[in-house]
């Protein structure tokens, strides 16, 4: 989360909304996105109704969602999904805003 905070302009710039979602409470998300000032929506997802309709896996070994990205353009198309392993195989923002550059050329 931290890395999509620091270069939240840079997806703001390729008009691009960041979306996370999580397993946890509206109270929950309210109190985490205020005290870490998280410039981006957070949507919190307690009964996990937005994980099973973007085939977010959940797995206990893991005690929760093994985490995603996805890039989903102004049409409601899927163009980039990638499910990590963990924390640390979340594709760098470099990568993503990349994709993102290649989308808005292509859509002109």
């Amino acid at each position: 989360m931290a890395q999509l905070r620091h270069d939240y302009q840079q997806f703001v710039k390729r008009e691009t909304e960041v979306v996370a979602v999580g397993p946890d409470t509206p109270e929950a998300f309210q109190k985490y996105w205020g005290y870490h000032q998280i410039p981006f929506i957070g949507l919190a997802d307690p009964n996990h109704e937005a994980a099973r309709l973007y085939e977010q896996e959940v797995t206990l070994l893991k005690f929760g969602r093994v985490p995603a990205q996805m890039l989903i353009d102004k049409h409601g198309i899927v163009r980039f999904v990638h499910y990590a392993q963990s924390m640390s195989d979340i594709p760098e923002n470099k990568h993503i805003l990349a994709l993102l550059d290649e989308i808005n050329e292509e859509e002109g």
